[in-house]
């Protein structure tokens, strides 16, 4: 998001784990994996820095997501070499889980990097609705 808003220049690494108050170890492993998937390009030396690679139009979040994450492991159930779980046999929670994943997926394959930097205020009013309808 942060390189969507500032894309006429380069950003550095540096100046992005300070602004969002990130580990710069962890951001420096998230674009080396932004770089390799080529959404990010870098550029190197005194004034290098990184930037999209693509416009934010053209980067769909729900693609995006999948290729960066290893897995959607949710719980320990998910993962057969390590699960441990003593109610796996009478458990339905991973039926549920699985169906609130593919619906999160789906939601987002309607999405691009440009929609959550330039949020529409119907969005805004939904999200303050359904807020609002929480705390009553």
């Amino acid at each position: 998001m942060h390189l969507s808003k500032h894309n006429k220049g380069l950003c550095t690494v540096k100046e992005i784990s300070e602004i969002l108050c990130l580990s710069r170890n962890h951001l420096v492993k998230v674009v080396h994996n932004l770089v390799c998937l080529g959404y990010v390009e870098s550029a190197k030396g005194r004034n290098g820095g990184i930037r999209l690679a693509l416009s934010p139009e053209k980067i769909n979040l729900s693609k995006l997501i999948f290729e960066l994450e290893p897995n959607f492991n949710l719980t320990e159930c998910y993962d057969k070499k390590r699960n441990t779980c003593q109610m796996l046999s009478i458990c339905g929670l991973k039926n549920i889980l699985n169906e609130a994943l593919i619906s999160f997926l789906k939601t987002l394959e309607g999405y691009s990097l440009a929609d959550t930097i330039q949020p529409s205020s119907s969005n805004f009013k939904k999200i303050r609705t359904i807020i609002n309808n929480s705390n009553s």
